[in-house]
């Protein structure tokens, strides 16, 4: 594709999701392999609601934006800036018209909007190369975010954010400003642990257990995969600092990829034979659990694919196995109470006898739970985990 049909098509999704805060469209930008924009004529990719920016390379290294990846704020600050992700990808900061938004890589986002194996370059002799404060808006308000697995070269201006966890990433230059909680794990250059003046810096040297979340990369022979990469104990830093990330790399051809007219008993269906499950965007009305029942499953949505509960049903179950590994999912109440939206484990399964082990945990990564918003929702609870060794790595409920 040219610049210019990029550019084109990103503007126009994001003049779509700018403001489309409570609407049905879900969208996944996807880059191959390769170098997007140049110094002289930088590639801008605002993001909106329900938009997803990734790159396609095995590590962050392998798309460069020159330009910027932008979330921000309507105008009065970013505190309902939900719903949209990035990672991934390098950018290297190109200041462009709008010198405002991209002379620093503004990612002013407040909940449910992560940012993933992200690599930022900033521009030289800025004060600061990453922002997640909207400071071009009055008021300029911000409300948490979530980093892992990152390299924020430059200084990092917080501002405004009210809380905010850095996972597993280098911040090189450090972290400006607080408002009440920053937490920080296994993070390299992390501000030193503070609790005075009404605020405070929780900083652990070393995250105890992770699990970063698997993604799409395209490999040198142009062959799609799914790369899930390995738990971690007692980690500091990028996964992908010293090399690939370790992990196992599964073909797209063991997945399903679903789309929202494909039925629960055709998702079931192919689970059961075995494959993985790829969520293309959309909101799926899912009127019965889709049930997981292998180990080591892997269940994606792309661009906040949504599940709703149709009829007061849970929305997705997984069998007392190990290494369930579900990421990138909105999951939506229903008009019709749902007792559990989503439930990992059965109770009491394998007579309380662990099934899994800390090799090999079941991990939950960006997954986000609404009840009323978009429609009437209903649910007495949202997740219930019954699986030991669970990890559950940005969740919003």
């Amino acid at each position: 594709m040219t610049q210019s049909a990029i550019q084109a098509d990103v503007n126009a999704i994001y003049a779509q999701q700018a403001t489309n805060e409570m609407g049905t469209a879900r969208y996944a930008l996807l880059f191959e392999p390769g170098t997007y924009g140049s110094q002289s004529a930088p590639l801008d990719i605002p993001v909106g609601y329900y938009t997803e920016v990734d790159g396609l390379g095995q590590d962050p290294s392998g798309v460069v934006i020159n330009g910027g990846v932008t979330a921000t704020g309507n105008g009065s600050g970013a505190l309902d800036t939900f719903w949209r992700s990035v990672s991934n990808l390098t950018i290297h900061v190109v200041p462009t018209a709008d010198g405002c938004h991209t002379g620093a890589e503004m990612w002013a986002v407040s909940q449910a909007a992560p940012m993933r194996r992200v690599e930022v370059q900033g521009v030289p002799g800025a004060s600061f190369a990453t922002t997640f404060m909207p400071y071009c808006d009055n008021p300029n308000f911000a409300s948490g975010g979530f980093v892992s697995d990152s390299e924020l070269t430059g200084n990092t201006l917080n501002g405004s954010q009210q809380q905010f966890y850095v996972r597993n990433s280098n911040l090189y230059n450090g972290w400006s400003n607080y408002v009440w909680n920053q937490v920080f794990s296994g993070d390299i250059a992390a501000p030193a642990q503070d609790f005075g003046g009404g605020a405070a810096y929780t900083t652990l040297a070393a995250t105890p257990v992770s699990r970063e979340k698997p993604y799409l990369y395209i490999d040198g022979s142009g062959a799609w995969n799914m790369f899930v990469p390995s738990p971690q104990a007692n980690s500091t830093g990028p996964t992908w600092a010293n090399g690939h990330t370790p992990g196992t790399s599964i073909p797209l051809s063991k997945f399903f990829i679903a789309t929202p007219s494909d039925s629960v008993s055709t998702i079931n269906n192919a689970l059961s034979k075995g494959l993985n499950l790829l969520l293309t965007p959309g909101v799926y009305s899912v009127d019965s659990a889709i049930k997981v029942k292998r180990t080591d499953t892997v269940v994606q949505g792309l661009g906040d694919a949504t599940l709703t509960a149709a009829n007061g049903n849970t929305v997705l179950t997984t069998a007392d196995v190990a290494g369930v590994d579900i990421s990138g999912l909105i999951v939506d109440a229903g008009p019709v109470n749902s007792p559990v939206l989503v439930q990992i484990g059965t109770k009491n399964g394998n007579n309380g006898v662990p099934h899994n082990q800390p090799s090999d945990p079941t991990g939950l990564q960006d997954v986000f739970f609404r009840v009323g918003g978009p429609h009437v929702g209903k649910a007495t609870v949202s997740l219930e985990v019954n699986t030991p060794y669970t990890i559950l790595d940005d969740l919003w409920i």
